[in-house]
């Protein structure tokens, strides 16, 4: 299988309603990305970080388990609430990834979204950055509307 779309992950969703995801900056929970060759198989599903088919670590300046996310602290505006998080990149690093995850380290490496990059994205000896969306209720990764 592939990576089949971009989505918030199920278990995230029930997650949420019993309390397990802190998105607060200051006294929040850790939030990861971990990029993917299209071999992985992540969908909606999804309920963990997992190894299997992430990028490689081997001198490629990416590192297992991929970079910590700086949160933009959750708002709303009108009806809907809204996270997002900074754009971050591997400097120096020749990847070619299909997809992400984004997972809460802080609780056991659940996940909370797969991003789909709709077809393979390569960098050779430069940067590998994955520009998120505007924060706003439009347009932020995490929306609840």
């Amino acid at each position: 299988m592939a990576i089949s779309g971009s989505f918030l992950c199920t278990s995230f969703k029930q997650e949420l309603l019993v309390g397990t995801h802190n998105f607060t900056n200051s006294s929040g929970n850790s939030f990861k990305i971990a990029l993917y060759t299209s071999s992985a198989t992540l969908n909606a599903s999804t309920t963990a970080y997992t190894t299997s088919n992430e990028v490689s670590a081997s001198g490629t300046g990416y590192t297992a388990a991929g970079n910590t996310l700086t949160n933009v602290t959750p708002t709303t505006s009108s009806t809907t609430a809204f996270t997002d998080f900074a754009d971050t990149t591997w400097s120096s690093s020749s990847i070619t990834a299909r997809g992400a995850l984004i997972y809460n380290d802080t609780q056991s490496d659940k996940a909370v979204a797969v991003l789909d990059f709709g077809s393979d994205k390569s960098s050779s000896s430069g940067d590998f950055t994955i520009q998120f969306p505007a924060a706003s209720a439009s347009a932020a990764i995490i929306r609840l509307a």
